[in-house]
């Protein structure tokens, strides 16, 4: 096992800044997904760590080693890939074992590895199989047996469930837990499935644009996001925006129809934007006290739960997400929409969250 350091570490493709200035401290037998949304940076900062591309700038430390300029084959890390990369003229006993018998391990020990990792990923059954004849959960298993039977003390996964259905999916994501619970080992893994990053990871890393967003443990990436990139990229339906204006001597702020907040004081920052994720609003009567006033557009039956879609001014819409069926709503009706203080999310013009009560006293909601 192994700590993963990076200090400044920067990639770029000609005029290109793929990774700007990256900073970032993995903890011995962390799991970390790195994770947003295509073209971020997050697949290529994995293949620096793994000595596939190499820094423009900046230090890569495993172990506490500096590795910068050190080999990829020469890192102790094991690569698993989105595509596989099994040979189809081997079976999946030799796919497994053959970076050990390139090695000359003794025959004995390689046999002794194989069978426990096969045992581990129960696949005992396919070894003799070739990966033509395998489905796409089983050839996920091998090249992940591939991985483990050479001992790394890093391993770094690479969007390695992308091919899979919805049911394989969650199979393996189960497995790749379970496999981490198992052994221990240090794992990094890139997703653009946020499903995945919040059920695996000890720690999420959202990185845009090439820059870390913010780092930290699920549950306080989606309740404490840091701004309003990371609060509209978690969640599913994604949190719900409306652009709001701030009365500087009454300290109220306006925003949709039927909404308005009252705050102590300004302060420096005057929020721009407020955010209500769908689970936070509740579906009331039109005209209900400091509810937001709005137009039923359509409802998304989803067996355990209901998703609906209320239109609150132009072609601002937003999502309300329910547990009550919304078969008595028609299309046009209006129907306001009931939330809370305690769900509210305020952020300023550059994005950045804005925690009202602790930077602008006691808060409370008003009348429009």
């Amino acid at each position: 096992m192994a700590s993963v350091t990076l200090k400044e570490v920067s990639k770029s493709f000609g005029a290109f800044d793929v990774l700007q200035s990256i900073d970032l401290t993995i903890e011995d037998g962390e799991f970390i997904v790195f994770v947003g949304p295509s073209g971020c940076g997050k697949s290529t900062l994995l293949r620096t760590i793994a000595g596939l591309v190499p820094v423009s700038n900046g230090d890569v430390f495993i172990g506490g080693e500096l590795v910068t300029d050190v080999p990829a084959s020469k890192r102790g890390i094991a690569f698993v890939f989105q595509s596989y990369a099994l040979y189809p003229h081997m079976n999946v006993a030799r796919n497994i074992s053959f970076a050990l018998e390139t090695a000359r391990m003794a025959k004995a020990e390689i046999r002794q590895r194989l069978m426990k990792v096969a045992d581990m990923l129960k696949i005992g059954h396919l070894l003799d199989r070739r990966p033509k004849q395998l489905s796409g959960g089983q050839r996920q298993r091998v090249a992940i047996g591939r991985a483990l039977v050479s001992q790394p003390q890093l391993f770094l996964f690479d969007e390695p469930l992308s091919n899979l259905d919805a049911d394989l999916r969650m199979e393996m994501r189960f497995e790749i837990a379970k496999l981490h619970a198992e052994i221990g080992t240090t794992m990094i893994y890139v997703t653009h499935d946020q499903t995945e990053a919040m059920t695996l990871a000890d720690r999420i890393v959202i990185l845009n644009h090439g820059r870390i967003e913010q780092v930290g443990t699920p549950r306080e990436l989606y309740d404490r996001p840091a701004n309003r990139f990371v609060a509209g990229f978690l969640g599913s339906p994604r949190m719900n925006f409306a652009p709001i204006s701030v009365d500087v001597s009454s300290g109220i702020l306006q925003g949709p129809p039927g909404f308005s907040f009252a705050i102590s004081n300004t302060g420096n920052s005057n929020p721009a934007t407020l955010g209500l994720r769908p689970e936070a609003l509740r579906i009331v009567e039109a005209g209900t006290p400091q509810s937001i006033r709005g137009t039923f557009e359509r409802g998304e039956d989803l067996g355990y739960e209901h998703i609906a879609h209320v239109r609150i001014s132009g072609d601002l819409i937003w999502t309300v997400r329910s547990t009550e069926p919304l078969s008595r709503y028609v299309p046009g009706e209006p129907v306001g929409l009931g939330w809370q203080i305690k769900d509210l999310y305020l952020f300023d013009e550059a994005g950045t969250r804005v925690d009202a009560a602790a930077a602008r006293g006691p808060v409370a909601a008003v009348r429009s």
